[in-house]
């Protein structure tokens, strides 16, 4: 629509924020964009003489305000990855080594035969690029599938609001992205059997008097792997741990109203149909006594703005008869039918809520919550006392006839700001929404809803029908929190697996090592007991270790997410306690076979191999 068909409410200088795009010529900073701005500001305000407030400007970069808010959660998700990533290329990397253990002889059989360190290094980074192209490819394109579908779990309105979705999938970048992390991976998978076999000597390959010692050198570096993967998986799960008790808590934050039963729709008046006060006033009358009247309707009210959306419209207020020297007293507006608040089921704490005969014939009232009361009123009853503001565009006074509970009208992760209600039948909007309480199931009460409202007049806009349960789970910061929890999650159960699948793999080689040990030790008297001690006493220490780390490490990378924390410590003990008995009880569960199969050899079968 042409910006100059203004508003009532637009033809006040001071009463909107207006958004502007503008693109900086070259060598010009947002700094000095910001400067010119706020001078411009200031010039308009001696201009036009405005008094009582100060007009400002603020130059951001288009970026930061495309994905501002969501930057921590795709900095920490981006983390995350990184993480899991490093115990796979370990995890991997263990293995080969491992493998490259039995294939020592071969090596030293090429050596033998005139392979150079290059030939065998260059070996190496073949098979390491193959495993890695191979495993890229593969997660390319689950990754494909998994963009597609957490992009459609976003609601559209939502989806609306972040045009970052639109570049979300494979292109030239992300492309280039995987391509960079095989070939990273390549090298750490190449580089570790490399390092290990391609430098030995050709003699101590052939010969088997070294077994032992290849056999400690593996216990050792193989046990440090497994720390370091330990170690990070207690990093995830933390992580994971402290998001799922901030999204749980999120979404039992007192709200301060009764969501449950409640449905919801929004409606839009064509300003050519209802042009007079009683028009409209008639509007909202109509609306009210056919919803009304619908089976297991209980009660319905009208307001400018649903809870739990955002806190917005403000309104700058004033207090007549007190002294004014240009405090900005930013207060949330809402403008709400008679039967709104009690259809909320929000508690009266003094006064009375609007009545039907609160309409633009008589003096203009207000509610306001604790908030309002308790920062601008402390000490005193506000009921009787006035208001003011610039409500269409001209100066207005209200008069307090009651104070509500505190309810949450802003984001659930938000504290309750002040609040101002005002009769819907005294300011004439056209935009409104609806909310209906039943006994029934809300969600089953919807399509009735928006049938009533098209036979009161089929010109009406209806859109965004909802349960209030189902809007509180949509909203931004439920969606945030939710996503953040279980993505990290599913890194955290990745990251266990994995560092658990190395713990297995450490202890089982280590036994497979020390059989004529452990034969040695069943034959002189060891009971099978001892044997089971022995083995879950060294992935007892491996799996402490980890821990220790990973705990203290916890701590430092909680501090970096602590943003997208809710209503939880980066300490807690709850969690990190959980996090330590899972990782302890995933440990001994993979180190039992192990220990039963070590408990279970025959001391003369492993003395005879040997």
């Amino acid at each position: 629509m042409p910006v100059n068909e203004l508003s009532p409410h637009e033809h006040s200088r001071t009463f909107y924020a207006f958004l502007g795009v503008g693109r900086l010529r070259d060598g010009v900073t947002v700094q000095s964009a910001q400067a010119e701005m706020m001078a411009i500001a200031k010039q308009l305000q001696r201009q036009y003489g405005i008094v009582g407030r100060d007009l400002s400007a603020n130059v951001v970069p288009l970026t930061e305000i495309a994905v501002g808010n969501v930057r921590p959660i795709l900095l920490m998700l981006l983390g995350g990855a990184g993480l899991l990533l490093l115990i796979a290329c370990v995890n991997v990397a263990s293995l080969l080594l491992v493998r490259s253990e039995s294939r020592r002889r071969e090596i030293a059989v090429r050596g033998a035969l005139g392979a150079t360190r290059a030939r065998m290094v260059q070996q190496f980074l073949t098979e390491g690029l193959l495993l890695a192209a191979i495993g890229d490819i593969a997660g390319v394109i689950v990754a494909a599938g998994l963009m597609r579908l957490l992009a459609n779990l976003i609601p559209k309105d939502m989806a609306s609001n972040m045009p970052f979705l639109g570049g979300v999938g494979l292109n030239a970048h992300t492309g280039a992205f995987a391509a960079v992390v095989a070939l990273l991976a390549a090298l750490l998978l190449a580089i570790t059997p490399a390092l290990r076999l391609s430098f030995q000597k050709v003699r101590d390959g052939l010969a088997d008097g070294d077994r032992g010692a290849v056999g400690l050198l593996w216990r050792r570096l193989g046990a440090n792997l497994v720390v370091v993967e330990l170690a990070i998986a207690v990093v995830l799960l933390a992580g994971a741990g402290l998001l799922g008790q901030s999204f749980y808590r999120l979404l039992h934050v007192p709200l301060g109203f009764e969501a449950a039963h409640l449905a919801t729709v929004r409606v839009m008046a064509p300003g050519t149909a209802y042009k007079s006060d009683e028009q409209t006033t008639g509007l909202f009358r109509d609306i009210g006594r056919r919803i009304s009247s619908l089976p297991g309707v209980e009660s319905t009210g009208l307001t400018s703005m649903l809870p739990v959306e955002c806190d917005c419209p403000t309104d700058r207020i004033q207090f007549p008869g007190r002294p004014f020297h240009g405090e900005h007293n930013e207060v949330n507006e809402r403008h709400v039918s008679a039967e709104y608040l009690p259809t909320l089921k929000v508690r009266l704490v003094r006064g009375r809520f609007f009545a039907e005969t609160d309409d633009a014939s008589k003096p203009g009232v207000a509610l306001i919550n604790q908030a309002l009361a308790r920062k601008y009123f402390p000490g005193h009853d506000p009921v009787g006392q006035r208001i003011a503001d610039d409500e269409g565009g001209r100066e207005s006074v209200w008069e307090i006839v009651g104070v509500i509970e505190d309810f949450r009208e802003g984001p659930l992760d938000t504290n309750i700001l002040p609040t101002e209600y005002f009769p819907l039948s005294q300011t004439r909007d056209h935009s409104f929404s609806l909310a209906v309480r039943t006994s029934q199931d809300a969600g089953a009460l919807l399509p009735a809803l928006v049938s009533a409202l098209r036979q009161i007049d089929p010109n009406l806009g209806v859109s965004d029908e909802a349960t209030m349960d189902e809007k509180i789970g949509t909203t931004q910061a439920a969606l945030l929190h939710r996503f953040s929890a279980w993505l990290v999650s599913g890194f955290a159960a990745m990251a266990l697996t994995l560092g658990v699948v190395g713990l297995y793999g450490v202890i089982a080689y280590a036994v497979s090592q020390r059989t004529r040990e452990i034969g040695v030790r069943m034959a002189m008297g060891a009971q099978r007991s001892s044997v089971y001690a022995l083995i879950i006493r060294q992935a007892l220490w491996l799996t402490v270790t980890g821990l220790a780390i990973g705990l203290v490490c916890s701590i430092g990378a909680s501090m970096l997410i602590r943003k997208l924390l809710f209503g939880v410590e980066v300490w807690d003990a709850f969690t990190l306690g959980g996090v330590a008995f899972l990782l302890m009880l995933a440990s001994m569960a993979a180190s039992f076979l192990p220990a039963r199969r070590a408990a279970s050899v025959n001391p003369v079968e492993a003395l005879r191999a040997e």
